[in-house]
């Protein structure tokens, strides 16, 4: 493999609305994160994402961008921008930016301008068809975000567009080469700004199945999942490579694609050797016991989903490239929740769960909070609700007959507003995240989990998280930590994940999963433990036994 310059990082997710408010309006901004720099240098992450901060409605919290050259004033401008840049790269910080092309905001000046003339340049930068009332629509595909893909284009009576999201978010015409330049345009813009690279957005839906159709249905509102129509689509990374070679290799940017729905041939187009991207994030614990009837009929996920779940993503990219690892993002309720069972959420269970995916062969991504082990927070009443998914899916779940408490109970435990809380700085009021009224309730539990507890703790989640992030970087360590192999270990025993990495050194993980205490038969002589979360181990005649929730990083001959 190619060594890279982002191989042995550590990246680190800031949701910009959430992270630090300075200006006390409620609203973290630019200014804040730019605060918070130092925090993350000593925390050790070297890539910083940016979640959008362009200038948006709102519709889905910045995902539906109506500026790409300018920054939502909520979040500052773009001279903060520029000084973030400067300020990063003082520290060693590379910083990525959402990029979000699959679609824009309705209020983009080129959907504003397709409005005004659907049969004119701008009208074919989307896709607008001729429709009458009482016609079906071209096809019955459900927009992710629930309902028809279609919607009326705004001023007319008989024309429609198409969006996969919400009907705020026009997908964009991927097949019109001049969109196409418009976007090249505007990423190497960035990048000649000093942007080190991109998180490229549902990426995977740029490219779609032509001509619009029907697929059987999957409810009784008689529309289809559109993932049916990913299934089918064929030719996506055409486009992918022509905007790699225009924009990303011509500067080795980084970039990290979320890519959901891939077919296994087109892996290697995606992160091998001269993939489009650098990497992509593996979802395979966050698409886990999916319910194509909702959220309501989804069942909470085991650690041994877990465990089978990722030694099958890292055995199908082993001779392939790397995989982007997390356990949460700003669109997944928070991963100790939703992967450790009630008993299991302590800061032992926390930082075996965090071990197990760090050390996972691929670069570790996390997730503001992720560090301290924020949890969901607490969902009592819909109207606080924020997150347009928990609102369709709320509708979902009463619809089949849920009654309303049973259908907030079933939303709460998968919204996206788990994660996005404000950041728990410290004890005090709102968290230390504002003076001001905070634009989503900070979590209860702030009081009790928060950086400042943590911070000066040696036995803290905090400290652990630290620690690992210093093992990677080690010079000692790094070439096996990074470049290893990873090889499960008993990956049939129930209640206990073990991998081994090998490289120069060989390197034995290993989590106790469950409330049980699990044998683990050492292949070889202990050399050294490297990272333990508890105070103590059992060895004895080659053997250890881990206690419920231990994690171990060992060396081993």
């Amino acid at each position: 493999m190619e060594r890279k310059w982002w191989h042995g990082k550590t990246a680190y997710q800031v949701y910009p609305k959430s992270f630090m408010d300075l200006n006390g309006d409620g609203i973290g901004d630019v200014p804040g994160v730019i605060e918070k720099l130092d925090y993350i240098q000593e925390l050790g992450a070297e890539i910083l994402w940016l979640s959008p901060i362009y200038c948006s409605p709102l519709a889905d919290q910045g995902y539906d961008i109506s500026d790409y050259f300018s920054i939502d004033p909520r979040f500052g401008t773009m001279a903060d921008v520029d000084r973030l840049l400067e300020e990063a790269k003082k520290r060693g910080i590379a910083v990525i930016m959402d990029l979000v092309v699959n679609h824009c905001s309705d209020e983009h000046e080129w959907f504003r301008r397709a409005c005004e003339d659907p049969e004119g340049p701008y009208g074919k930068f989307f896709y607008i068809r001729d429709w009458q009332e009482g016609q079906p629509y071209p096809c019955n595909w459900r927009s992710y975000f629930g309902g028809p893909c279609w919607n009326l284009l705004p001023g007319h009576t008989d024309k429609i567009y198409f969006h996969a999201f919400h009907r705020k978010q026009p997908d964009l015409n991927w097949e019109n080469p001049e969109l196409r330049q418009a976007v090249y345009d505007m990423i190497n813009w960035w990048l000649d700004k000093g942007v080190a690279g991109f998180r490229i957005d549902a990426i995977i839906n740029i490219k779609k199945f032509l001509p619009f159709q029907d697929f059987p249905a999957d409810r009784e509102d008689g529309m289809c999942s559109i993932r049916e129509m990913l299934a089918r689509a064929k030719g996506v990374t055409v486009f992918l490579e022509e905007m790699a070679d225009r924009t990303f290799r011509p500067h080795d940017a980084f970039t990290v694609g979320e890519v959901f729905d891939e077919k296994e041939e087109e892996l290697p187009l995606f992160i091998g050797e001269h993939g489009c991207f650098s990497t992509m994030f593996d979802f395979s614990g966050t698409l886990l016991n999916k319910s194509p009837k909702g959220w309501y009929d989804q069942k909470p996920v085991t650690m041994e989903q877990y465990k089978q779940a990722f030694f099958a993503s890292q055995r199908r990219v082993a001779k392939v490239g790397f995989l982007a690892t997390i356990l949460e993002n700003h669109d997944e309720p928070r991963g100790v929740s939703f992967f450790l069972p009630p008993e299991g959420r302590t800061e032992t269970g926390k930082k075996m769960l965090g071990g197990l995916s760090f050390f996972l062969r691929g670069l570790p991504f996390l997730y503001q909070g992720q560090e301290i082990g924020m949890e969901n927070t607490v969902i009592s009443d819909i109207a606080r609700v924020d997150d347009i998914s928990t609102l369709d899916e709320y509708q979902v779940a009463l619809d089949a007959g849920l009654s309303p408490e049973e259908a907030l109970a079933a939303v709460a435990r998968l919204s996206r507003d788990n994660a996005r809380t404000p950041m728990q700085w410290d004890a005090s009021p709102n968290a230390g995240f504002s003076a001001g009224e905070p634009w989503l309730p900070v979590n209860p539990n702030y009081t009790r989990i928060n950086l400042a507890e943590q911070r000066g703790r040696p036995d803290s989640l905090w400290s652990f998280y630290r620690e690992m992030i210093r093992i990677r970087k080690d010079p000692e360590l790094a070439e096996t930590v990074v470049y290893g192999a990873l090889e499960p270990y008993l990956e049939e025993r129930e209640g206990l994940m073990a991998y081994f990495r090998r490289g120069e050194r060989t390197l034995l993980v290993a989590g106790s999963t469950g409330g049980e205490p699990q044998r683990l038969p050492l292949p070889g002589r202990l050399k050294r433990v490297l990272l333990n979360n508890l105070e103590d181990y059992k060895e004895q005649a080659g053997e250890l036994t881990l206690a419920p929730w231990q994690f171990l990083l060992l060396e081993v001959e």
